[in-house]
């Protein structure tokens, strides 16, 4: 059985991920343990709130060690809302500005749309190479709940980065709704909140955990 840790941080809907997973057969522990984090199959790094928030708590469990150890091991790391969010290089917040864990190029900011936040369901549109996606109706939809998000995709030609998969949605403007970058996948809905749907891009996940 595949051994995920979700990451507790003190950030999160730590239980509803957490039997989400279960659900699609993971052996799953909420930890802040370093060494367990560290050593399971896949790691679940949840988010909710504000960015510099998230950032601060992340950075109080190590978790931004954590990512960058698992990562360089090729370890699987899934970040889900603002788990997804932190993953760039920073978050503008009412003017303020905060760094992130630096893995994606990009600024998550407000998002531009007549009605903010951005809550309910939604359709995404994925690439055909997608892993997360793969096997899904088009107009299969995911639950959202968000004011921010990455608006422009900024990884530059010749990065040594390899060319990652980029999912989209529109609400009032783009913003991007998941990345799968090699070990590193995250998405902006909540799969745990998003019922059957969820489920499915849960399980293809963990197909990819070794």
């Amino acid at each position: 059985m595949t051994r995920v840790v979700i990451l507790d941080y003190g950030s999160g809907n730590l239980r509803s991920a957490e039997r989400a997973l279960r659900r699609v057969g993971a052996e799953v522990e909420v930890s802040a343990d370093f060494q367990a984090a560290l050593d399971c199959d896949g790691l679940v790094v949840p988010g909710v709130g504000a960015f510099a928030a998230c950032m601060a708590g992340l950075r109080a469990v190590r978790g931004d060690r954590i990512i960058g150890r698992r990562l360089a091991g090729g370890r699987p790391v899934l970040g889900i809302c603002v788990g997804m969010q932190i993953l760039f290089d920073r978050g503008i917040e009412h003017g303020e500005e905060a760094e992130g864990c630096g893995e994606w190029p990009g600024t998550v900011e407000r998002l531009d749309a007549p009605v903010v936040p951005h809550m309910g369901w939604n359709t995404v549109r994925a690439p055909e190479r997608s892993v997360l996606f793969a096997g899904m109706d088009p107009a299969t939809r995911f639950y959202f709940v968000h004011s921010y998000g990455v608006r422009k995709w900024e990884l530059a030609g010749g990065s040594p980065i390899a060319e990652p998969v980029v999912t989209w949605a529109t609400h009032g403007s783009e913003f991007v709704a998941a990345v799968e970058n090699g070990p590193l996948s995250a998405t902006q809905f909540h799969p745990e909140k998003s019922g059957d749907a969820g489920a499915e891009l849960l399980r293809n996940w963990l197909s990819s955990v070794h």
